[in-house]
């Protein structure tokens, strides 16, 4: 929608969105100061040997017990190469290889993701996933390939604008409805609006009682429908009260 033009003709000033959320209760609104959600990167690791039997192992190199290692490894990068205070997550979600309990495998494949706040920490841990991976596999004989794909940026939200909004949302719901809160480590494609442009992007709360209570995209997740009148209210007045002030 950038790329084509969204942002375009007449030229936007602010954006503004909103995400339904079970954590906070219908009649209430919250959102973080600042990057509110992580960049949502992906890689896909290979390790690679020659394979073999496993009555023979050192006749081969064996991708499984390089895994293994490349995966305790790995998370030194988030707890020894990175200030603690940054918030970062790196999570190996699926591995899959092997043929039968007597074989060794010729590869194995790795499949995760990269989640963090701060933007320049991305080439970071990139760099060093490569270090680690080049020195374990090298030094047990093996090789790897990784591909590291850049994901949706972190959302920013425009300090100058939670005012606006919270001024907003006192007019709908009431004194002291928009919580301050932490960010998340979930994604949210709305950043690229608010790379181009001040944005702001806050949680509209969904949560009526138990049967409204189940995560987004659990099996059971539904909302208290009652809520989305509040957030088109909050929507159109903040775009409203923006415009009356500049």
């Amino acid at each position: 929608m950038v790329e084509e033009g969204a942002l375009k003709n007449p030229d936007v000033d602010v954006v503004a969105g909103l995400h339904v959320h079970p954590t906070v209760d219908t009649g209430e609104t919250s959102i973080a100061e600042g990057f509110s959600s992580a960049c949502t990167d992906s890689f896909d690791i290979k390790i690679i040997d020659k394979g073999g039997h496993a009555a023979h192992p050192h006749l081969s190199v064996e991708p499984i017990a390089m895994s293994s290692t490349v995966i305790a490894s790995l998370q030194q990068i988030v707890s020894r190469n990175i200030d603690p205070l940054e918030n970062i997550v790196l999570t190996i979600g699926k591995i899959e290889g092997g043929f039968s309990r007597n074989v060794i495998a010729p590869e194995l494949k790795l499949e995760g993701t990269v989640r963090l706040l701060d933007p320049d920490l991305r080439p970071i841990v990139k760099e060093k996933m490569e270090n680690y991976l080049k020195g374990i596999t090298s030094g047990m004989g093996g090789s790897y390939e990784m591909r590291y794909d850049y994901g949706y940026p972190s959302v920013y939200n425009n300090p100058g604008l939670i005012p606006v909004l919270e001024n907003s949302v006192k007019k709908i719901l009431g004194e002291n409805k928009l919580l301050k809160v932490k960010p998340s480590m979930g994604g949210e494609d709305f950043s690229y609006f608010a790379q181009e442009v001040p944005g702001v992007f806050f949680i509209l709360g969904t949560n009526s009682g138990e049967d409204t209570s189940y995560p987004n995209h659990h099996p059971k997740f539904d909302i208290d429908e009652e809520a989305l009148p509040y957030g088109v209210a909050i929507i159109n007045l903040f775009a409203y009260d923006y415009i009356s002030n500049n």
